[in-house]
């Protein structure tokens, strides 16, 4: 028993003394909620290969910093309550992206290519003024958590259905007809949808 310990003993210290060089290392929730946070952008960027969680919210923000896309092995992202309208096309570089959380900015639209942050698992885009999505969207194959109660909705893309592995998604506080909700309901039977109730707008 006492080889067993120790082994795993060295084993944690081994995984907690390393960083993430690889590209491909991708942590559960429940390790990542663990992990250091960065919350001063300057900081992070001492040791950009080490960063894997960062928040900035509050940070008055007018645009989206770019200076985040050296951040290589960033996995969890928090813009939040800052006044970021546009996100650049280049965040799809960030790869290894699983929780990418951004409300109450003013945000108005995701970029065209958005479907291309292929390890995104939770979005969470609520409070904002974004109308349409991206047809690129359906890609999102891996995403599981879809926050998006309070924007300015018109429609969803057409292939909404593909995200097959979503299990929770919030439309409340959205115009949306009772039409329209039951065809999300039978698009997405393993989700969990969130509505306000139906609107007498057609459609």
């Amino acid at each position: 028993m006492k080889a067993i310990r120790f082994f795993f003993s060295m084993t944690l210290l081994l995984y907690a003394g390393s960083s993430l060089h690889s590209q491909d290392v991708l942590l559960d929730s429940m390790t990542l909620a663990g992990y250091q946070e960065y919350t001063d952008l300057d900081e992070a960027l001492k040791n950009p290969t080490n960063v894997v969680k960062l928040t900035l919210r509050k940070k008055k923000y007018k645009v989206f910093p770019k200076e985040i896309l050296q951040l290589k092995n960033l996995q969890y992202l928090d813009l939040s309550k800052n006044s970021i309208k546009e996100i650049p096309d280049s965040i799809v570089t960030l790869k290894n992206l699983q929780h990418f959380v951004i409300f109450k900015t003013g945000l108005e639209r995701l970029p065209v290519n958005f479907g291309q942050m292929e390890n995104l698992k939770y979005l969470i885009i609520n409070q904002n003024e974004i109308s349409t999505l991206p047809y690129s969207f359906g890609q999102l194959k891996n995403l599981r958590y879809l926050d998006m109660w309070s924007n300015n909705l018109d429609y969803l893309p057409e292939n909404f259905d593909k995200l097959t592995n979503l299990r929770w998604l919030d439309l409340r506080n959205i115009l949306i007809s009772k039409t329209v909700q039951d065809s999300f309901y039978n698009a997405l039977p393993g989700t969990k949808i969130y509505f306000s109730p139906p609107c007498n707008c057609g459609g």
